[in-house]
């Protein structure tokens, strides 16, 4: 049967026997022969091994943020059909080359940011440690120079232990959810142990717990390379700041004494709990009728209420102290903010620019200026004025002179309307010419009714019809 842990994995049930084959098989030599085919293969195991590891199905660590390379690893991976992968060590070997699998060691002790190429350290670390290896393997005959390196050789370059890097960045980015969503009331807040840390980030990958490797390594990149916190190994201090990038003896005094608190209130919890304990002994008995039996779990019972009272005083003080020497510290921090606020002003008053004398002359020029500016605009303005008073410019003559110009303007559009009326009577039929004896002779039988003159063209020539017919 197939392993069905491996069988889970989003690229085994995707994948067919054939490929997974393939997949199996020594893929080195494609590295040269075929580097499509290689690259897509070496991709495919990236996210094979990368969900070994977050899924937490490494058989020999508990890690799931590194992953452990050995020859084990291989059984590890056997599967129905396919057999052990043999091309592995040469997988590994790429993905450490891309950086995509980070030597746990390196990871943890540099400190130049991993996304730094080119980092020195890095360089250095191939150089020295991989030349002279690869060298003294091909002394050994382990590797010929003309062909691919032997798979012996190759095992024992890639073994060891790797950091994820994609794996640390999600646990990176759920720490900064949960963080983002903590309400900061104190600076106790921002301050946390290794072990109080756990407690608060240790779930943050989900159906996974953090093992301590993976808390060292989660650390160490949120404080070198997302630059959220600063730990020292022993106190961690989440701070934005750059300027408060350092573990002060204050932050120190603060986790202590937070720390005490927790575990008071522990104790205190644990303390109650007993007490409730001793309350139902005391009250079986009772029911039991065992007097004697009551009676040692009361006395019990009241010696851990006392405990637990004096425990709470202590709390309290506790309590009291963190608050003192939270205060402390924030004043501390604005006295700090005063004094800096105070040489900044210093310094600027400071300047020549701003000494008595200076200010002095330099609002009197300024109020010479003014005064000068003013002259002028009222120089001019005054010019003004007298330039449209010699031109015997007057209001009255202007609305005289626009008065004529509009009756000017009605003239024109009566004569307009008369030369109108003329064209169009020029335009009506001319009335038949007659001899003096017809017209008489006409005149004597029919007279024609009067016509009223036309008022309009319209009335004209329907006059100019009406004296045609009549004629």
């Amino acid at each position: 049967m197939p392993n069905e842990r491996l069988a889970k994995l989003f690229t085994y049930s995707t994948a067919s026997t054939t490929r997974l084959k393939a997949l199996y098989s020594d893929i080195s030599l494609q590295k040269h022969s075929n580097p499509t085919s290689f690259n897509a293969n070496v991709e495919w195991w990236k996210r094979t091994l990368t969900d070994v590891v977050a899924n937490g199905l490494q058989a020999s660590s508990p890690d799931v943020l590194s992953l452990t390379v050995s020859q084990s690893l291989q059984e590890d991976l056997r599967y129905e059909g396919a057999g052990k992968p043999l091309g592995l060590a040469s997988v590994v070997s790429e993905l450490r080359d891309t950086h995509a699998l980070i030597p746990f060691e390196h990871f943890l002790s540099s400190t130049t940011p991993i996304y730094h190429s080119g980092s020195l350290a890095y360089r250095v670390a191939t150089t020295v440690v991989g030349k002279p290896l690869w060298w003294a393997l091909q002394q050994l005959s382990f590797v010929d120079g003309d062909s691919h390196e032997s798979e012996a050789a190759l095992w024992r370059r890639v073994s060891g232990r790797y950091v994820v890097l994609s794996l640390v960045e999600k646990a990176a980015d759920a720490v900064e959810r949960r963080r983002q969503k903590q309400v900061m009331v104190s600076r106790a807040d921002a301050l946390y142990s290794f072990e109080t840390f756990r407690e608060a980030f240790g779930d943050v990958l989900p159906d996974v717990a953090l093992s301590n490797s993976d808390l060292k390594v989660l650390v160490k990149y949120l404080d070198r390379d997302r630059r959220v916190l600063v730990s020292d190994g022993e106190v961690i201090k989440f701070t934005d700041v750059e300027s408060d990038r350092t573990i002060s003896v204050v932050d120190r005094g603060i986790l202590e004494v937070k720390t005490g608190i927790a575990n008071t209130e522990a104790g205190n919890d644990e303390l109650q709990r007993r007490i409730d304990e001793r309350d139902r002994s005391v009250r079986e008995c009772i029911r039991q009728g065992r007097k004697e039996a009551a009676v040692t779990h009361l006395r019990s019972k009241k010696g851990l209420e006392e405990s637990l009272r004096k425990r709470l005083q202590m709390l309290g003080t506790l309590q009291d102290t963190l608050r003192n020497i939270e205060q402390a510290a924030d004043n501390l921090e604005m006295m700090k903010h005063y004094e800096s606020s105070t040489s900044t002003l210093k310094a600027i008053l400071s300047h020549p620019s701003l000494q008595r004398d200076k200010v002095d002359e330099t609002l009197e020029g300024l109020a010479a200026v003014t005064a000068d500016h003013r002259e002028i605009d009222e120089a001019i303005q005054l010019g003004s004025e007298m330039a449209q008073a010699e031109a015997g410019i007057d209001d009255a003559d202007l609305e005289a002179e626009l008065a004529g110009l509009v009756a000017d303007a009605e003239k024109e559009e009566v004569l307009k309307e008369g030369r109108r009326v003329e064209e169009i009577e020029s335009s009506l039929p001319n009335v038949p010419s007659r001899t003096p004896a017809e017209a008489q002779e006409n005149a004597v039988h029919s007279r024609p009714e009067l016509v009223p003159l036309p008022s309009s063209s319209t009335d004209v020539q329907r006059s100019k019809r009406t004296i045609a017919h009549a004629s």
